[in-house]
């Protein structure tokens, strides 16, 4: 829609990939990521991760049969997403306090 905006062909190597890109495994890790619950430190706002104590029933609830390749893929994803979240709350906070002066 953007490239249509823009009055341009869409080039497939520009593209973002999309889930159905990646081998399966790391398909499975992607959602099953999503369907975990997030933590947050009350007291600081900081996002802490995951919840895994959901983990073994989402990948008997998914029929994940690599179950330790899954995992590793999980945790690399978990890994990127809570650095991204607090880098933006982090950035957020920077913000108000430079408003706040």
């Amino acid at each position: 829609m953007m490239c249509e905006q823009l009055g341009k062909e869409p080039n497939p190597d520009e593209m973002p990939p999309s889930l159905a890109d990646f081998p399966l495994e790391i398909q499975e890790a992607f959602i099953i990521h999503s369907m975990l619950p997030d933590r947050w430190d009350g007291s600081s706002g900081s996002y802490m991760g995951k919840d895994w104590s959901a983990l073994e029933p989402l990948l008997n609830i998914q029929g994940v049969e690599d179950k330790k390749t899954v995992c590793y893929f999980l945790k690399n994803v978990e890994a990127h997403h809570t650095m991204s979240i607090n880098a933006e709350l982090k950035r957020k906070q920077d913000a108000m306090r430079r408003k706040s002066k």
